[in-house]
């Protein structure tokens, strides 16, 4: 019997092993495709200084040719991955440049200046510290920081102003247009609906944005500045942890302003808090395991969704105009927000089926039409948005949506060579 035990393990040991050396051969014939495809298809997201935009600039491609706050962080993080740090400069600089006396600046620039839609409730995500850090941090350089220090921190000023809730110091969205998750529904996104929700990943995004501000602080000698901000963190954490949490039901909700009751819907936003470890080891495996991994929620044969399965608004639907699907599709931003989180809790074999699922998916777009899409079906793969290529490049190749999806080579990166853009930030 002993000996039957022995074979047994011995067979389940060399089967996971294969599976093991089945993923990475895998990974490994990705990785050099979206390399390869990605090196071309980086030129089409940059810009020439134009108008009110002084320096080059990054744009998503194809239905985008505006300068956006969270797609153009997130790429300018991953030019900065390539030893391009310039971008981010930019970036920071552009938008420093479109504050207005009160701490105000839009979420997106053009050509023409800001670009103020919803009212002027259309406010920049909390990236603008978060990216200054980076950069920084890549570079050495933080003296370009101290003429513009000031500024940083009339946005947060703004930000703390307008979108915290007096009641207990979480962070709202003034309009869901504004998270940038469309019509995702676990917070209001149609303009009729006036509700407004804490949202798990406003008070996420504003936990690093204090961090970011904190250790620039620290670097230019504002030691005061520094303890402060580290401080309003540490109490945003642990009121998001107290307040949006549910012991129930093992994951983060939503709150609703009004009523203060959770919002029980799940989606995206309920994940963002592991991108910066605001999550207990504890909690985190919870909600990871109940909901990211269950195929009842997020996990799908293609992917992550970017809304469970379970609820009721839950669909596939080739949507860009008026606003993107964030009801169901996969998205490139979700699998690389989701990889961080779930790397930071140990999760690197379910990052690894992600990179696999849809790294393939961007791969078969490379290789039919070379470029990609903004979402895709998370059911069987298809690829949705924009469901046709009108845009052109000069030289007249097909221009798809390419942005955020250039995360996906620092996700392959960081599971081949351990070379993860994590995004970290002191006291995280």
């Amino acid at each position: 019997m002993k000996y039957l035990k022995h074979l047994i393990f011995a067979a389940i040991m060399g089967s996971s092993a294969n599976v093991y050396c089945h993923a990475q051969a895998s990974l490994e014939s990705i990785y050099p495709q979206i390399r390869d495809g990605f090196a071309e298809l980086r030129k089409q997201v940059v810009r020439e200084p134009d108008g009110f935009i002084k320096y080059p600039y990054l744009i998503p491609a194809g239905f985008y040719s505006q300068l956006w706050d969270w797609d153009a962080y997130f790429m300018a993080n991953h030019f900065i991955s390539k030893g391009q740090p310039e971008y981010m400069k930019n970036w920071v600089m552009t938008f420093s440049q479109g504050i207005d006396d009160d701490g105000y600046v839009a979420g997106c620039m053009t050509k023409d200046g800001p670009r103020n839609v919803y009212s002027g409730r259309f406010a920049m995500k909390p990236f603008l510290s978060q990216g200054a850090y980076h950069y920084g941090n890549a570079t050495g350089d933080w003296e370009w920081l101290r003429p513009i220090y000031n500024d940083l921190k009339k946005v947060i000023d703004y930000r703390k102003q307008t979108q915290c809730d007096s009641t207990n110091g979480l962070y709202y969205w003034e309009i869901a247009m504004q998270s940038g998750a469309d019509n995702i529904p676990t917070m209001n996104y149609f303009k009729e609906d006036t509700r407004s929700f804490i949202s798990a990943d406003a008070t996420a995004f504003q936990y690093g944005e204090l961090l970011a501000q904190a250790a620039i602080a620290e670097k230019l000698g504002y030691k005061e500045d520094a303890k402060a901000y580290t401080a309003e963190a540490k109490a945003l954490k642990d009121a998001l942890n107290s307040i949006c949490w549910n012991d129930v039901d093992q994951c983060y909700y939503n709150v609703d302003r009004e009523t203060g009751e959770q919002y029980r819907r799940i989606g995206y936003t309920t994940f963002v808090p592991l991108m910066y470890r605001m999550t207990p080891d504890d909690k985190a495996k919870q909600m990871i395991e109940r909901y990211m991994l269950s195929p009842d929620h997020m996990k799908a044969p293609y992917g992550f969704r970017s809304l469970s399965k379970s609820d009721p608004d839950y669909n596939n639907k080739n949507i860009i105009v008026p606003f993107s699907n964030w009801q169901g599709p996969i998205w490139g931003i979700c699998s690389y927000i989701y990889s961080i989180g779930l790397h930071n809790y140990g999760y690197d074999d379910e990052v690894k089926w992600m990179a696999e699922t849809v790294g393939d998916l961007m791969v078969k777009d490379l290789k039919e039409y070379g470029t990609m899409h903004e979402t895709y079906h998370a059911e069987t793969g298809e690829p949705l948005a924009p469901s046709n290529f009108k845009y052109r490049t000069p030289d007249g190749k097909i221009q798809g949506f390419v942005s955020w999806n250039l995360t996906m080579e620092n996700i392959l990166e960081g599971l081949l060579n351990n070379n993860w853009m994590l995004l970290e930030l002191p006291g995280m």
